[in-house]
């Protein structure tokens, strides 16, 4: 069985047949699951309504060029167009969008938020990743889907459910996922190959990480990571953030942060994981926001970082 979205689903399809030019977009500094979203839902628009214009947005990352390329939108006319945002909870963390240029706008993610974003919200907290609402919602519409985008939507899944481990994997998810394997013949090999597959580099900055954690005595574990120790490694910023959930099996830790330098943003990049404390809140309150258990924010000021990770150790505290 395939969960049911109140028909919020079958209003977007409704206004997907509306608009001739549809533009996807995703967050800012994108995971997996933001672009395998985005670039699927593309081609699945286009194969199920030919005569649309569909384009995904956004800054590329070469290590996720496997997931497929992105598009310009040069010559679209924005305010005759229908906006589709993927994977964030509100729009200050779109990449190559601004909400009051379309002519409307529509929201799908798994983030828990508490207001309207988009003239539609389709908002599903309880789902492992973007990607499992979308093919939830292609099979709940019987919607045409070839392999690629099957492929796609079930890389989402793996990566943002940290290959099922982390706590929101529910048995929906696995449901999933298998009718994706089953129905589309996906090759496991190849897509686990593309996810995990690293660098020698990557695997000697992951070392440096464990060596140079500092993990206070309430079990709150951090990093700063400088432009420095990204060219000692020859890695850029986006692999720290891949590398999170790596510490997720660490018994000292309760709770970890990285922060990390985007020279692009001029922000501080951080990535707070947690293995059974309420990490949202916090977030939130520093320009950030997430998952109880996953969350991220995006700082301009170092002090406000170490406001944070001071914010962080005392939740750790008060879980003793």
């Amino acid at each position: 069985m395939i969960i049911l979205f109140n028909n919020i689903d079958k209003q977007i399809i409704k206004k997907i047949k509306e608009y001739k030019d549809i533009v996807i977009a995703r967050h800012i500094g994108p995971d997996p699951d933001a672009i395998a979203s985005e670039v699927a839902l593309r081609d699945i628009i286009k194969l199920n309504f030919e005569d649309k214009n569909v384009y995904a947005i956004g800054l590329g990352v070469s290590k996720f060029r496997f997931l497929g390329t992105l598009d310009k939108i040069d010559d679209v006319k924005k305010d005759e167009a229908l906006l589709i945002i993927l994977d964030l909870p509100e729009f200050g963390r779109v990449d190559g969008a601004e909400k009051d240029e379309y002519a409307y706008t529509i929201k799908i993610d798994h983030h828990p938020c508490d207001h309207q974003v988009c003239d539609i919200d389709l908002v599903d907290d309880k789902s492992s990743s973007t990607c499992q609402i979308l093919a939830s919602i292609v099979f709940n519409n019987d919607l045409a889907m070839d392999v690629t985008s099957a492929e796609n939507l079930f890389t989402g899944i793996v990566s943002d459910s940290d290959r099922f481990l982390l706590s929101y994997t529910s048995p929906q998810t696995f449901n999933i996922a298998s009718r994706l394997l089953d129905d589309y013949n996906l090759d496991l090999t190849k897509i686990y190959n593309n996810l995990y597959a690293r660098p020698l580099s990557e695997r000697k900055f992951e070392s440096f990480i464990i060596n140079n954690i500092t993990i206070t005595e309430n079990g709150f574990g951090y990093i700063k990571l400088t432009n420095e120790d990204y060219k000692k490694y020859d890695v850029d910023a986006n692999t720290a953030s891949n590398m999170v959930n790596d510490l997720n099996h660490i018994n000292e830790l309760k709770c970890w942060a990285f922060s990390s330098w985007d020279e692009k943003s001029k922000q501080f990049r951080i990535n707070i994981r947690s293995r059974d404390i309420v990490i949202n809140d916090i977030a939130s309150q520093y320009n950030g926001g997430g998952h109880k258990f996953a969350s991220g924010a995006r700082l301009e000021k170092e002090e406000d970082v170490d406001k944070l990770f001071k914010a962080l150790d005392e939740r750790c505290k008060e879980s003793k």
